[in-house]
C-alpha cells in the first residue's frame, strides 16, 4: 500500500535550537498515527510543519504524489487541504456553533449549501441539537467536537490532531476518546495525533512513533512499543518499568530479584526491562528461604490494581498486582521476575 504521508528526514530549528531533526515516517492511507513524547520534544512543531503553519529548514515533506515542503518548495496550509483541530479548539467566540463548524468551507458555495453541508457534519459528531449555541455556553467536550466538525466538513485526507483531549476531564476523556476514534475509523480519514499521554497513544492510535529530542527512537503498533521497546527512553516512557542491568548465559538472565529466560543471545552488561506486572510478589515464607527477602517502602491503591514499590538490597522496584492482593507498608516479601524484555545495544 501506498503512504498518504511520507515525511522524509526534515530538521527545524528557532534561533540556532534543533527542535527536530531528521525525523522520517510513513503514514497510510485510513491509519491513525500518534506522535508520542513528552513536552518539548519535537512533537507539535513537527504537526506544524505537515500542516504548513511551519516551513521545514531541510527534508520534505509530500502528501501522495504531490510536494507539500521541499527545498524549491512550499505550499501554504489553506492549500494543502489539511484539516487541523488545535489543542484549544481555536473557536470563534462571536460565531454560533453552525457558523464555526461552516467556517473552512469555500465562499464559492452558496450560504445556505454551506449550513446544510455543516449541520450535516454536526450531525455526525453527534452536536447537531446545538447549532444555534455560541462557544462560550458549550462544554469543553462539546467545544471539541465543533472544532472537529469544522475540520471534518472540508472533507481533508488528512486530519492533524493537535493534544485533542488534554483539557477535557479524566472522566470525560476515556468516552470522548473512544467516540471520536470510532467516528474517525467510520470517516476513513488518515490521521495523525500528538500527544504526550501515554494510555491515549496506546488506546488510540494504530501506530506510535515515540520522540524524545527532536528525535524519532521508535515507531511500531502500540503492542510492538510498549513489549518490545528498542531504547531504555521508549520502555520508561511507554509506562512504568524497571530497568535492570544484567549478564545472560544459554538464556538466563540474573537479576537482583531472581533469575528468568530471556530471549537474547549470551552478552555481559546489558539492559532489561522488567514490567511491574511482570514482578510476582508474596509474603517471606518457608518454601522461599531461596529467595532475596525485601519489604515494602510504598504503595499506591488504584482502584483497580495496586503499586507497590519494594526495597531489597537498597535498590527499590516496582509491582503491580490486582486489587485482591493486600500488602501493607513495611511487609517483608520476596520477588519472582516472569517476564522481562532485553533492550536492544
Amino acid at each position: 500500500m501506498k503512504p498518504l504521508l511520507t515525511v522524509n528526514s526534515i530538521t527545524k530549528q528557532f534561533a540556532a535550537t534543533p527542535i527536530v531533526t531528521d525525523v522520517s515516517f510513513k503514514v497510510y492511507p485510513e491509519e491513525i498515527f500518534a506522535l508520542l513524547g513528552a513536552s518539548g520534544c519535537g512533537k507539535t512543531t513537527t504537526l506544524r510543519l505537515i500542516a504548513g503553519f511551519e516551513k521545514a529548514d531541510a527534508g520534505t515533506i509530500t502528501m501522495e504524489d504531490r510536494v507539500f515542503d521541499d527545498q524549491n518548495t512550499y505550499i501554504p496550509p489553506e492549500a494543502r487541504g489539511i484539516g487541523f483541530v488545535f489543542q484549544d479548539y481555536a473557536l470563534f467566540p462571536d460565531k454560533n456553533v453552525l457558523e464555526n463548524a461552516a467556517f473552512g468551507l469555500s465562499r464559492k458555495i452558496p450560504k445556505k449549501e454551506r449550513h446544510a453541508n455543516a449541520l450535516d457534519t454536526l450531525e455526525r459528531v453527534g452536536i447537531a441539537h446545538l447549532h444555534a449555541r455560541m462557544p462560550h455556553h458549550l462544554s469543553g467536550g462539546e467545544q471539541q467536537r465543533v472544532a472537529l466538525a469544522r475540520s471534518l466538513a472540508t472533507q481533508p485526507k488528512l486530519l492533524l490532531l493537535d493534544e485533542p483531549f488534554s483539557s477535557l476531564d479524566a472522566g470525560l476523556r476515556q468516552a470522548t476518546r473512544e467516540e471520536v476514534r470510532e467516528l474517525l475509523k467510520a470517516s476513513g480519514i488518515t490521521v495523525v495525533l500528538v500527544t504526550h499521554d501515554q494510555e491515549e497513544a496506546l488506546s488510540f492510535a494504530e501506530r506510535i512513533a515515540v520522540m524524545n529530542s527532536g528525535k524519532i527512537e521508535q515507531i511500531g503498533t502500540p503492542t510492538e512499543v510498549y513489549q518490545h521497546p528498542n531504547t531504555e527512553y521508549v520502555a520508561r516512557f511507554l509506562g512504568t518499568t524497571n530497568i535492570i542491568e544484567t549478564d545472560i548465559k544459554n538464556g538466563i538472565a540474573d537479576t537482583p530479584v531472581g533469575t528468568l529466560e530471556v530471549d537474547s543471545p549470551d552478552t555481559t552488561h546489558t539492559l532489561i526491562s522488567i514490567r511491574p506486572e511482570h514482578l510476582h510478589i508474596e509474603k517471606q515464607s518457608t518454601n522461599a528461604r531461596d529467595r532475596k527477602q525485601g519489604h515494602i517502602v510504598a504503595r499506591e491503591f488504584k482502584g483497580h490494581d495496586f503499586t507497590y514499590r519494594v526495597e531489597v538490597d537498597g535498590k527499590q522496584y516496582f509491582v503491580q498486582t490486582d486489587y485482591q492482593q493486600h500488602f501493607e507498608v513495611g511487609d517483608v516479601v520476596t520477588l519472582k521476575p516472569v517476564e522481562a524484555v532485553v533492550i536492544p545495544n
